[in-house]
């Protein structure tokens, strides 16, 4: 059972905190995600998880045992890094088998594994060749079979595809679902970057300045999240952050008119608030709000407007193709089902 529990998990260097009590319970089999802006703690957690990084305070435990003073090779686990980490004048069977032939695994079943991962991966024509003759994707294929011919209880990946082009990231977030899938083998897997935890994900953990914000499913975050930061966090565009209060059933800005609310989707309480709305929740309407146009990035399904309205900015992603240009005004309306209700003060999002 490759379960991962994590503790009340601290982190020192010297007098600087910068892990504060994380804790995390990881099913086996699950894909989880740690994600958070640079500094937030989440290479680091993946590190001590790894045994790379000594643990101050709490525990881990691996498969129901506490390895809080294991090495890292008799943590039954096996990393894949941002860099390919490939020896160059290996090739890729050799690669993909050198950790096997460390252990003194017999040749037979060195043999045996590389081939079945070269399988999952698509690697049979390319066991043959150096690493030189590869492409950055192809590569990095290599490195995750040379993890997967391990057979570990857990898969961890620290930003794999952080050096690749755009596309191929696109198409090995596919490879590394896919191919979960196939080993049911629990991974956790740290990024930057939103759109892979969302696409990727049986559960996203948020992370910021060492803590734990919001842990979920990728749907759970986006359309519920408890506070600012994970709302400002989860989603591209980034969600609509409006300054305001509300009066009766309206959200009221300055110089703007009051925006009609619906009492049965968000608590509704006099006095100041944050309006948090997507940029998808933005629906074309002439006799809606006047909006001046600021910026527009047509992306070809849809179009990115930066927009303002009074004193304050922000983006709608609309559908439709209608003529827009900077310093134009549309009029738009707010989804009122969609809408979110932060605290000013805590962050917090009000009601549930």
């Amino acid at each position: 059972m490759g379960a991962v529990t994590i503790r009340d998990v601290r982190k020192n260097y010297g007098n600087l905190e910068v892990l504060h009590g994380v804790t995390i319970d990881i099913a086996d089999g699950e894909f989880v995600i740690l994600v958070g802006p640079s500094g937030c703690g989440k290479s680091t957690l993946l590190r001590m998880i790894a045994g790379l990084e000594d643990i101050t305070g709490g525990e881990i435990e691996i498969g129901g045992q506490v390895v809080n003073d294991l090495a890292p090779k008799d943590r039954d686990i096996a990393m894949v890094f941002q860099s390919y980490a490939l020896y160059p004048h290996m090739t890729v069977e050799e690669n993909m088998g050198f950790s096997l032939r460390l252990a003194h695994v017999p040749r037979d079943e060195i043999r045996r594994r590389v081939a079945n991962a070269a399988e999952v991966l698509g690697l049979e024509s390319y066991l043959e060749r150096y690493p030189r003759h590869l492409s950055g994707g192809q590569r990095q294929r290599v490195a995750m079979g040379r993890a997967i011919v391990r057979n570990p209880q857990v898969f961890l990946f620290d930003e794999p595809l952080s050096n690749l082009d755009a596309k191929l990231r696109v198409q090995m977030r596919s490879e590394i679902k896919m191919n979960h899938r196939r080993l049911n083998t629990t991974t956790v897997y740290v990024t930057h970057d939103q759109i892979e935890a969302m696409t990727m994900a049986d559960r996203i953990v948020v992370m910021r300045s060492g803590y734990v914000e919001q842990i979920g499913s990728p749907l759970d975050l986006y359309d519920r999240p408890n506070n600012l930061f994970v709302a400002g966090f989860i989603g591209s565009p980034a969600m609509n952050i409006l300054d305001g209060s509300i009066e009766g059933t309206s959200f009221v800005v300055p110089d703007v008119p009051a925006i009609p609310l619906d009492p049965e989707a968000v608590p509704l309480r006099d006095g100041p608030v944050k309006l948090g709305i997507r940029p998808e929740h933005l629906v074309l309407d002439p006799a809606g709000l006047q909006a001046e146009i600021l910026v527009v990035e047509p992306t070809g399904s849809e179009t990115q407007v930066a927009l303002r309205i009074g004193s304050q900015e922000l983006v709608g992603v609309f559908r439709e193709r209608i003529p827009m240009r900077p310093g134009d005004t549309i009029g738009i309306s707010i989804a009122a089902k969609q809408v979110h209700l932060f605290d000013p003060e805590t962050g917090a999002r009000l009601g549930d």
